[in-house]
């Protein structure tokens, strides 16, 4: 410890650390240069007043100025535990517990820095540093609610759940009689509820239950008790009390679809995979008329039989289902449907049952048997149902018709155009579909909803500056795209981020994706706080669930997808890297002096457009970041907006294997998280992790069709190897070679005949089709003209379908897209690519990319060539039969 202030300066003391409590930092700096000019070498002094410019945003001189009060005073316990809050405020957390410990060897029992600790410890799921640091804090203050509520969830994050129970026992044990007042109530009753699922995780669901009954009193959240309760019961095989006590439940909430189906398990009428007998389809159809004459007001009641009838019945129960919501206008009523459509020949049923419905109105106004009139809405939502109902199917030209005529009929509905906007979007038009929803958009500006799915539709159409414009009208004070950033906007990010890698972009690409990883960084620090708010506030199931969603946190979808863009975008880099300023000045060395002369001053003309951008965000930053107390928060301009820094990385793998090592610990039941392992190792050499890969997408999906692919490349890479020279390679030749039986495709068989084999068995398949004919190309490349004809020769056969209209081909537009990138990319062909883009013109002639008769770029293309991206977006496009100029809208403000 350092020589003690005298009286007035250990008040001045006291009064910097109030400061910093109360966030006056400027009182606190004051208090420490008072204390400083009589005692500059006082470690405790400095070390506090660099607390208080770490929180004014003064890094550098915090850091400097308690390093220099912890040498000034190494054994004092406030340094360290000053550093190790520096350290925290940075995220910082592995130094910052080195910190705390540093603290606790001057100060064992010293009860702030404990409990810092133990949120640390929390944080970065110490859990046995977690239990001692808890037990330490409980055997130092007992009689706090809190440390006991601690310890014992940290027993239990620890898997010791029966020394949990045991701890929130003994703290029973320490209550009074007539425990809890009124105003601990609901803490207490969270904590009871808390002990019960601890006993139902033991295993002990009998003590849970008896726990349960023995205390229900003391619960205040009565519904959760009695889910509880009957969870218990249904557990252990009580299902006449369950079934009991799920009515009473269905009583209270008849519209909650688990109420339902935990009925459903204790009448004994419940299927995991939806699957009946026709005994249990009656019983069941019994069961839900008696609970509809009981909750007629209910949708659920009258919804989840849709799930489980048949043919006569089935028709009868949508019907009686599909008609009040028709005449009620009710937009997602298709949605509500759509899961029918995975049940085989429910789809057709709703179609004929539609499709009467649609005559019976407009014949004699009303619906089938019945003498009232049906209003004139309600013709309006049958068609916008239909169409729906065919986009699903693939059937867009009818689709279209029938949305266009309930748009001839009700030209105002918003819904009708984002509806248009979607089928178009599904047959392939992304520049009309952006149209129609920037239409709808403009319908009712303050729609934040209809807003972003016009953001949507741009993107999807390689119109990104005009989207972001868009996006940024619904964002704080209209500002720029950083505030899309500061909201966590995933889904434009991504959106984004996939529209400039079909641009070619890479940098603005990998921008994009990684601000979404740094969004679920920013998740996973957001969950510091609530370690101590949820102890103290006992929202204890909560926490511990919240607790289990962040260790699977980087499972999530958005997660994934950024993930895998950002990998393929290194694997571009790496494939094709750009070109260095050396480079550039070679080959700008070589060009004309005229056009030399040109490209200078449009690199001029750019560098100065860019300044100016800069400093004009500048400008806004400096004005409108300005706090009362007159001090500047203006955020840092960044300074790589279109990710140049990010395409000069040195090592693009490396890069890509920081995303890969989060996939394979969080996705790895996902094919893409294995083709994307095989990609980047066999780009590594690194055959056994390639190896390990490919066995992954064996046990996934052994008939995908890349999976087919990476088998076949990876064993004829190996087998092109030269001979192994070091042991290291003859090691690796041998763990191959003994592996290549466990692969049952190459059972007694050569490449080419495994490839052979694998096109019978797929041999109508496009995709299949596509790979064998690759493989031939890789295994015998004088072959080439045989694998193309083995493309081209793929038939597109009708899909089997009872629809009353129309029928649909097997092919996806995805599917073919990629096709002909194939041509172009493995095959180097461009006639055959050619050739391909006019037999898809035929099947999907809305689709831009290959240019159908009826897509919305056709008529531009025959009066003017236009340069088009992967979507084939334009700045101008037909809208119904007439070309709409969007210049007009881009600067629309609300």
């Amino acid at each position: 410890m350092g020589v003690p202030l005298p009286p007035k300066e250990a008040n001045l003391f006291k009064l910097i650390v109030k400061s910093y409590e109360t966030k006056q930092y400027k009182k606190g700096l004051k208090a420490a240069d008072a204390i400083l000019k009589k005692f500059p070498n006082h470690g405790e002094t400095l070390s506090m007043k660099g607390l208080t410019l770490n929180c004014m945003d003064r890094k550098p001189e915090a850091y400097e100025l308690v390093r220099l009060g912890l040498k000034n005073d190494l054994k004092s316990h406030v340094c360290w535990h000053v550093y190790g809050l520096l350290y925290r405020s940075d995220r910082d957390y592995r130094e910052a517990i080195k910190c705390y410990r540093n603290a606790l060897r001057i100060d064992p029992d010293n009860i702030e820095i404990l409990r810092d600790l133990s949120l640390l410890q929390a944080q970065m799921r110490d859990l046995t540093g977690f239990v001692e640091t808890r037990q330490q804090l409980l055997t130092l203050k007992p009689n706090h609610r809190m440390n006991w509520i601690g310890f014992a969830v940290s027993q239990h994050l620890n898997s010791n759940a029966s020394k949990a129970v045991d701890i929130l026992e003994a703290y029973e044990g320490t209550l009074e009689d007539d425990y809890p007042p009124d105003n601990e109530r609901c803490e207490h009753g969270e904590m009871l509820l808390y002990k019960i699922s601890l006993l139902e995780e033991c295993g002990l669901l009998e003590e849970a239950l008896q726990e349960l009954h023995k205390k229900e009193f003391k619960i205040v959240d009565k519904v959760s008790c009695k889910e509880v309760e009957v969870s218990l019961l249904v557990k252990l095989n009580r299902l006449e009390e369950g079934e009991k006590l799920y009515r009473v439940l269905l009583s209270m909430n008849p519209d909650n679809y688990r109420y339902y189906e935990g009925l459903q398990k204790c009448l004994g009428l419940h299927s995991e995979i939806a699957q009946y007998s026709s005994d249990d389809i009656d019983k069941l159809d019994t069961l839900y008329q008696s609970l509809a004459q009981q909750y007629t007001w209910s949708s659920a009641v009258k919804r989840i039989p849709l799930d489980f009838l048949k043919d006569v019945k089935f028709r009868d129960a949508a019907d009686n289902y599909i008609r009040p919501l028709l005449t009620k206008g009710v937009p997602s009523l298709f949605s509500d449907l759509s899961p029918l459509y995975d049940h085989p020949g429910k789809a057709d049923i709703l179609e004929k049952l539609l499709l009467g419905l649609e005559e019976s109105i407009k014949t004699s106004g009303g619906y089938p048997g019945r003498s009232e009139k049906e209003p004139p809405s309600t013709l309006m939502w049958t068609l916008f149902y239909l169409a729906q109902h065919y986009d699903r199917r693939g059937l867009y030209d009818i689709a279209l018709a029938k949305i266009d005529e309930a748009m001839q009929h009700t030209p105002t509905v918003i819904d009708l155009y984002t509806a248009k906007s979607k089928i178009l979007k599904h047959g392939g038009d992304f520049t009309a579909a952006a149209a129609l929803a920037d239409e709808a958009r403009c319908m009712d500006l303050a729609d934040r909803y209809v807003n972003s799915q016009c953001v949507k539709r741009m993107l999807q159409a390689d119109q990104v500056p005009l989207a972001e414009k868009t996006a940024v009208l619904f964002t704080k004070d209209g500002e720029q795209h950083n505030n899309l950033h500061d909201m966590q906007c995933m889904w434009y990010e991504l959106a984004s981020g996939d529209s400039y890698v079909r641009q070619g972009e890479l940098g603005r690409a990998l921008k994009n994706f990684l601000a979404v990883e740094k969004h679920y960084a920013d998740i996973t620090e957001d969950q510091f706080d609530f370690h101590s708010y949820c102890l103290r506030k006992m929202t204890l199931r909560s926490y511990i669930e919240m607790l289990r969603f962040q260790d699977r946190l980087h499972a999530h979808s958005y997660f994934r997808k950024a993930a895998v863009g950002a990998i393929r975008c290194y694997i571009k880099l790496y494939d094709a890297p750009t070109k260095s300023s050396n480079e550039e000045d070679d080959e700008l060395s070589k060009l004309p002096a005229s056009q030399k002369k040109k490209l200078r001053q449009k690199q001029r003309k750019a560098e100065a457009r860019a300044k100016k951008e800069a400093e004009v965000k500048n400008e806004v930053t400096s004005v409108g970041g300005v706090s009362k107390a007159g001090k500047k928060q203006g955020k840092p301009v960044d300074p790589d907006p279109y990710g140049e820094k990010l395409l000069q990385t040195e090592d693009p793998l490396l890069e890509a294997g920081k995303y890969l090592k989060l996939l394979q610990k969080h996705s790895s039941d996902y094919l893409e998280t294995h083709l994307l392992s095989f990609e980047v190792n066999m780009r590594k050499q690194k055959i056994l992790l390639a190896l390990q890969a490919l066995k992954q997408l064996q046990r996934l999906d052994a008939e995908n069709p890349d999976s087919h692919r990476c088998l076949l490349r990876f064993f004829h890479k190996v087998a092109s190897r030269p001979a192994p020279a070091t042991d290291g390679e003859k090691l690796i030749l041998g763990v191959i070679e003994a592996e290549r039986p466990t692969f049952s495709k190459l059972h007694g068989k050569s490449l080419v005949e495994a490839n052979t084999v694998f096109l019978e068995q797929h041999k109508d398949s496009l995709m299949h089709r596509a790979a064998v004919a690759e493989m031939i190309y890789c295994l015998e490349p004088n072959k080439k003209g045989e694998a193309i004809k083995l493309i081209e020769e793929s038939p597109n056969n009708l899909v089997s379908s009872n629809g009353s209209l129309g029928s649909v081909r097997g092919w996806k537009l995805k599917d073919c897209v990629a096709v002909h990138k194939t041509f172009g990319a493995v095959f180097n062909d461009n006639d055959a690519a050619s050739r391909w883009k006019t037999r898809c013109a035929e099947y999907f002639p809305y689709s831009t990319y290959f240019e159908g008769r009826q897509c919305s770029t056709h008529a531009i293309n025959k009066d003017s060539k236009q340069v088009h991206t992967e979507n084939g977006s334009i700045e101008s496009f037909p809208l119904n039969g007439k070309v709409e100029k969007l210049d007009a809208l881009k600067n629309l403000t609300i």
